[in-house]
């Protein structure tokens, strides 16, 4: 079994690309820090460095070992911050893992609130798209996770905030469909779209337009590179209203008649073991749903 002590002296490795800076910064002789690196290669039976006469470089096995190392070491701190809160003073981290939703706003109240009553306890925030997400609740990196949806998989639990998104269409400003109010969902099958990878996946319950509708030029994973696309007449955006702020840019953006919208939910995996932060704060997300119904 790897030593965490060899992981963080990896690590560091891996951030200095150097042996002897590395060797600097964790108070250690340069042929010390050598000759572990080595015993580990050995140990795992791969090579994870490139050994370069001005530099270090990781090897494909390197890189795979830097994800999970840094990923085992931030596991390992969540534990050990939840196992030292003592009395009535909650400490420890909590970690939320967000999709893109101006929904975030309503949860940055709840997060106010809550740092104000229990400031000892830090908070992480990590955006991304549904797959990215899911991947830190599975791996125990995020307590928790904000999406659309649900995900409809079984190992995950879903908490309805009983709040929506609601879709629209992100476009240039000075286009014709800008001089609508409103955009009638026959009129997406005419056009360029850009949408969300996620759309694709089944993360989200998209079956308006059936199979082959839409003529897509182009997807996204996340909208803010997507604006660009817009803005040079690629093509037209599928998003959520409030998701960009269009004030000082050549976009403007139109809802679509009828409404689309998706429900807004809390992921965590079944039978979870919440750190003691995390249960708190869980408790007042489930509060938040119920006065939300």
């Amino acid at each position: 079994m790897i030593e965490t002590r060899l992981l963080h002296y990896f690590l560091a490795i891996a951030r200095e690309q150097s042996i002897t800076r590395a060797a600097q910064t964790l108070f250690l002789s340069q042929s010390t820090l050598s000759k572990q690196m080595m015993d580990l290669e050995r140990q795992l039976g791969k090579q994870l460095f490139h050994r370069g006469k001005r530099r270090i470089t990781l090897t494909e096995d390197g890189v795979f070992l830097r994800n999970r190392a840094q990923e085992i070491l931030e596991l390992l701190e969540n534990t050990e911050a939840a196992l030292h809160t003592e009395g009535d003073t909650l400490r420890g981290d909590l970690s939320i893992a967000c999709g893109e939703t101006a929904a975030m706003d309503r949860i940055a109240g709840l997060l106010e609130a809550f740092h104000a009553q229990y400031p000892e306890v830090k908070l992480h925030t990590y955006s991304g798209d549904a797959d990215a997400v899911l991947e830190r609740i599975d791996k125990g990196l995020s307590d928790l996770g904000l999406l659309l949806g649900p995900v409809r998989q079984e190992k995950y639990e879903y908490l309805n905030l009983h709040q929506k998104d609601v879709y629209g269409l992100l476009m240039p400003r000075d286009c014709p469909l800008a001089r609508q109010e409103s955009i009638p969902m026959d009129q997406l099958k005419t056009l360029p779209m850009i949408l969300a990878d996620q759309t694709f996946f089944g993360h989200q319950d998209l079956d308006w337009f059936g199979e082959g509708a839409l003529h897509v030029v182009a997807t996204y994973n996340l909208i803010y590179n997507a604006t660009f696309l817009v803005e040079h007449g690629i093509g037209y955006a599928l998003c959520f209203d409030r998701l960009v702020n269009t004030a000082g840019r050549a976009l403007t953006f139109r809802p679509i008649q009828p409404e689309l919208s998706v429900d807004l939910y809390i992921v965590t995996k079944k039978y979870q073991a919440f750190s003691p932060a995390a249960k708190v704060f869980y408790a007042r997300l489930q509060e938040a749903a119920k006065a939300g119904r």
